[in-house]
């Protein structure tokens, strides 16, 4: 399922929370450990104990539920630098799987939570995460009450904008499907969408797979995102 690529102690905790967003200076030491999976793998299951918490280091990961008819949805995307499988209970909600090609780095929760009784710039920045965790899902929950599809797209679009776009390039790492998954539509509505936001001139592609995309016209895409 994965290859371990290291499991030496890092040098000091310091470290090893400063990757995670985190940082103090009189802490024990820990370990850090990196593990890589290949594209479609599972990271973790639903209702798996969660015992560890991730951080992306290369690839992308995405989180999902199966429902009962089948149908798969897809909760978040987590990008290079962000963390997941931090939970409020003891086991997962959702299962965790690669996108591509994926390196993480993961430290075990309970040595989080051990260092954060006696730490408090620990103790907030794990608060810090869980209310983001919180918002991402109220915001993903506003998103799917959006009327149309064109609306929803763009809303992703402006979502993925900021937090992947480098040089002017936005390069999807997940397909149209998981898009699809995520928005709660169907592949068909959302390549529909894409192709009238290119019919807009509000975005371009590059590449026969049209997973990069260039933004034109960024006011004109704000303006199709409700929300904003």
């Amino acid at each position: 399922m994965f290859a371990h690529l290291s499991t030496d102690p890092a040098p000091s905790l310091p470290n090893i929370l400063g990757e995670f967003g985190m940082a103090s200076a009189s802490n024990p030491r820990m370990t850090l450990n990196e593990f890589s999976y290949r594209k479609g793998t599972e990271i973790y299951g639903e209702k798996e104990p969660a015992d560890y918490v991730y951080q992306v280091k290369t690839g992308a990961v995405r989180s999902y539920k199966l429902l009962s008819d089948g149908r798969r949805q897809i909760g978040a995307f987590h990008l290079v630098g962000d963390i997941f499988g931090l939970e409020n209970r003891s086991e997962h909600r959702f299962t965790a799987e690669a996108i591509v090609d994926t390196t993480v780095r993961l430290v075990k929760r309970r040595s989080l939570e051990l260092v954060a009784k006696s730490d408090a710039m620990v103790a907030h920045n794990l608060l810090s995460m869980t209310t983001n965790n919180l918002q991402h899902a109220e915001d993903h929950m506003l998103l799917l009450g959006r009327k149309t599809s064109l609306e929803r797209v763009a809303a992703f679009l402006i979502e993925m904008d900021r937090r992947l776009t480098a040089a002017g390039v936005m390069a999807l790492p997940m397909c149209r499907r998981d898009i699809a998954d995520y928005l709660g539509l169907t592949l068909e509505t959302v390549s529909r969408a894409l192709s009238r936001l290119h019919e807009l001139r509000i975005l371009g592609f590059i590449g026969n797979n049209q997973r990069q995309i260039v933004l034109l016209d960024r006011q004109q895409l704000a303006s199709l995102d409700l929300q904003n």
